[in-house]
């Protein structure tokens, strides 16, 4: 680890506190090119293990993993309207298949060479739709077919002019998925059983709680027929939109001919779903449970659980101490834990501690000359607290510890979420909580895009979620919060990433 630089408290900067950690933790850094970032081997193993969480759940609901095109015909995004105006200020565009030497110096000395010219450009991938549904529109002939229940794991393009490490750069990584289905209710039952696959993932591997619901039509997917999504709050008190499941309608069915004939004889348009998660759950997983110190990871996404430090001062010392880790490292790697044991001569303890720290281990074991003799070990959990464990049985008792960090972890953070969180708000004490310490404000919405747009220009609050029945307040409000008129839902409103 390169030399570690003090991590700006959370109080004094957030935004420089979240680099900071992100950085100091070696999950990525910044690229040569603008907007895009390096995700380093720390960070893309906790993505590793993102994935095959996730992986395993869409398996177990049916669906198979696939791979289309990075490429797609800009005639493609242009057959559904919502869809092209959505993303036409963020696509890249291939025009030209080589370049050509100018003799001329710097980064004028290749230009594209005007033979190679492509009669039609082709978008960088922004999202799938399109394509997919193109490849759909082949393979469904028949009701026999559906659903057809697929995923992908791969990059996205959308161009990008502010941005921050994992949570909003150029390129980035996700899983989309896509299907077909014979009618709108098999359709709404997919996208609704994804999100509730992706809120069962957040809160048990990432212990981060979310707040589910609907978006309102103008937060709603482009092209999609209703679009929903799950909320976190982080610690600044911004919502982060942790990821998205759409029910599409026959839209895009209608613009790519995706039809299938039915049991009677007829034909019939599919129903499509798309739904996805991205490389920004990390964003999220660091601005939930960090502290001061550096990063701190859930058990369960840890690249590396629990980390052996031995201490001695002789090489006598060193023997022992190093003769009883190897023999923990055993124990707990068949007890199917992470682990690392730190034998470096290089750094001292406490450097080491600080180093691991900074990584986000949650366990970390200490083994000196006067554990050896008493036969047990010095547990420090990364969120505090130390105390001994005896040798025997270690790999129960440091599983029971990882579990017990997992759920203290999900536990915090719900508490410090309904702690910045307040229902049925006037338009008084909303604008004075927006323009205070901030949070999930619940409150009546008449449903007119006019108040929503006032809000947000006013307050810089937008409507995270019209949120499910349990996350509901008691009492429904009778008014909207902001023009009094009557309410036709609750919305849970927030400044948001």
């Amino acid at each position: 680890m390169a030399q570690a630089q003090k991590i700006t408290p959370r109080a004094k900067d957030f935004s420089e506190w979240y680099n900071d950690v992100v950085m100091q933790a070696e999950l990525a850094d910044y690229s040569p090119v603008r907007g895009c970032m390096v995700i380093r081997p720390h960070g893309y193993r906790v993505w590793e293990l993102m994935q095959q969480a996730l992986d395993d759940m869409f398996k177990a609901t049916g669906h198979q993993n696939a791979y289309f095109p990075l490429f797609i015909p800009m005639s493609f995004l242009a057959k559904e309207a919502e869809h092209v105006e959505g993303f036409a200020k963020e696509v890249a565009l291939v025009t030209h298949t080589r370049l050509k030497a100018t003799g001329k110096t710097g980064a004028q000395a290749v230009m594209p060479d005007p033979e190679s010219a492509l009669e039609e450009p082709l978008v960088v991938r922004p999202t799938s739709e399109t394509i997919i549904y193109a490849m759909f529109a082949k393979w469904i002939q028949s009701y026999r077919d559906l659903p057809l229940l697929m995923n992908q794991w791969c990059n996205i393009v959308r161009w990008e002019f502010r941005t921050r490490l994992f949570l909003r750069t150029t390129e980035f990584l996700w899983q989309e998925g896509h299907t077909a289905h014979a009618t709108e209710a098999e359709a709404e039952a997919e996208a609704r059983q994804m999100l509730g696959v992706y809120r069962r993932f957040q809160e048990d591997w990432m212990a981060m709680p979310v707040i589910t619901g609907r978006k309102t039509e103008s937060e709603k997917f482009a092209g999609a027929l209703r679009t929903y999504a799950l909320e976190a709050l982080m610690q600044d008190n911004k919502a982060l939109q942790a990821g998205t499941s759409h029910n599409l309608g026959q839209n895009f069915a209608k613009a790519f001919n995706v039809q299938y004939q039915t049991a009677a004889g007829g034909l019939e348009y599919v129903w499509n779903t798309s739904w996805g998660v991205s490389t920004r759950m990390i964003g999220g997983l660091v601005m939930t449970h960090s502290d001061d110190n550096g990063l701190v990871c859930p058990p369960k996404l840890a690249p590396v659980q629990v980390v052996i430090v031995p201490i001695w001062k002789s090489e006598e010392e060193r023997g022992q101490v190093l003769g009883v880790g190897d023999k923990v490292k055993a124990e707990l790697v068949k007890a199917g834990i992470r682990v690392e044991l730190d034998s470096r001569d290089s750094l001292k303890p406490g450097a080491k501690y600080f180093e691991w720290e900074a990584k986000g281990v949650p366990l970390r074991l200490e083994i000196g000359p006067r554990d050896v003799a008493a036969g047990q070990v010095m547990t420090a959990r990364r969120t505090g607290g130390k105390t001994p464990a005896r040798l025997d049985g270690i790999g129960g008792v440091v599983r029971k510890s990882l579990d017990e960090i997992q759920a203290t972890l999900l536990q915090t953070a719900k508490g410090r979420r309904e702690a910045h969180s307040v229902r049925g708000v006037t338009k008084q004490q909303f604008v004075e909580f927006m323009k205070g310490a901030g949070g999930f404000a619940y409150g009546g919405f008449c449903g007119s895009p006019e108040c929503e747009a006032q809000i947000k220009q006013q307050t810089g609050a937008t409507v995270r979620v019209l949120p499910d029945p349990e996350f509901r307040s008691a009492e429904a409000p009778k008014t909207c919060l902001w023009c009094g008129k009557p309410s036709v839902a609750e919305a849970v409103w927030a400044q948001a990433y």
